[in-house]
């Protein structure tokens, strides 16, 4: 009964503290920003199988021994990444450990992050300072990353048995996933800071703010496709893949509908092209919430320059490590900024 309370303080109640709440939801974001580069580089590095058990307490501490290191090792040989593609290509131990490295990494990510947040909002709710409206939002964030967690195993698990690589639908869920937490982070960051300064209402999803999320989320869909199916590497081209406006080599015999979940040539030929449509609508978005508030514009500009720009050289350069690593964050960064201005608008058109 009293966290009940504490979840649903009133909105005028002296200990109520939107600003500090708001100011720790961007550090949470900011680390769910670190985990999708970290994802990134995961993904890149080939790390994603390298861990075969998901222990989510235990799993916390790499292997302190030799011994451990060559129990682990011997886990990896079991599954087919390791038989085809690793064990072929004369993978040792220290190899090993360079990949095991960037998944532990990444999964310890995940657990400092649900800390970062259990612990505060535990602490936010037994002081009351958790305004009136907010409780349930948060512990939906806290359950949605938990959920993410369980997301992340089932993703590694596609790989571990009959695969030599993740399943990109999964894949494509585990980020989808995480750009909607740093997304729901923010937004209600942004309330927050409105509330401080006296604005009750919440802001609201206008008509073309979720036109403009939808058409983004359509992006952000065929970019995870793009790196599941290594459709990067299809052609380092540009604009034209491999002489062609419209790349040869599209499997279209098990139909459109196949060939738009599972054909490399087709799914990197709709990521750079639909980047554009993207960035028409981001363009209206920017103009909109200029007279608002011109930060938002110019981080809108900003974060879909950069992307569009990382995206070509990412290509060009044969799928770079360093600039496919930077493709990612800036496009967590696009997410952050749009949901910026989508706020924005919202907070305006009652």
């Amino acid at each position: 009964m009293t966290d009940e309370i504490a979840l649903n303080q009133p909105i005028g109640a002296a200990s109520s503290r939107p600003i500090a709440i708001s100011n720790w939801l961007y550090s949470v974001a900011f680390l769910v920003f670190i985990m999708v580069v970290v994802g990134g580089i995961t993904r890149l590095t080939e790390s994603g199988l390298s861990i075969t058990e998901w222990k989510p307490v235990t799993g916390a501490l790499p292997p302190l021994s030799e011994a451990d290191w060559l129990s682990e090792f011997a886990k990896y040989q079991q599954i087919p990444e390791y038989r085809e593609i690793s064990g072929p290509a004369g993978m040792t131990l220290a190899d090993f450990k360079f990949i095991y490295f960037w998944e532990w990494v990444h999964r310890l990510l995940g657990r400092l992050i649900g800390v970062a947040f259990a612990l505060p909002l535990l602490w936010f709710a037994a002081k009351r300072a958790i305004p009136s409206g907010y409780g349930l939002r948060l512990v939906a964030l806290l359950a949605l990353g938990g959920l993410q967690g369980t997301i992340g195993w089932w993703m590694v698990s596609s790989g571990l048995s009959e695969r030599t690589d993740v399943s990109h639908f999964r894949l494509a869920v585990h980020l989808l996933t995480a750009l909607f937490i740093l997304g729901g982070l923010v937004w209600t960051a942004l309330d927050l800071r409105q509330l401080a300064r006296g604005n009750a209402k919440p802001a609201r999803m206008t008509g073309l703010g979720a036109l403009v999320l939808v058409v983004l989320a359509i992006q952000l869909l065929f970019g995870a496709y793009t790196a599941g199916l290594n459709a990067g590497y299809v052609s380092n081209t540009w604009p034209l893949m491999n002489e062609y406006f419209i790349p040869g080599g599209i499997n279209w015999s098990a139909g459109i509908w196949a060939a738009l979940n599972n054909d490399p040539y087709l799914i990197h030929f709709i990521h750079r092209w639909w980047a554009w449509v993207v960035v028409g609508f981001l363009i209206i978005l920017a103009r909109k919430v200029r007279q608002i508030d011109r930060r938002s514009s110019v981080a809108i500009h900003i974060a879909f320059g950069s992307q569009i720009l990382l995206g070509i050289a990412t290509v060009m350069t044969g799928i770079d490590i360093h600039l496919a690593v930077l493709h990612q964050a800036v496009g967590a960064l696009v997410v952050a900024s749009t949901v910026w201005g989508v706020h924005l608008l919202g907070r305006t058109t009652r």
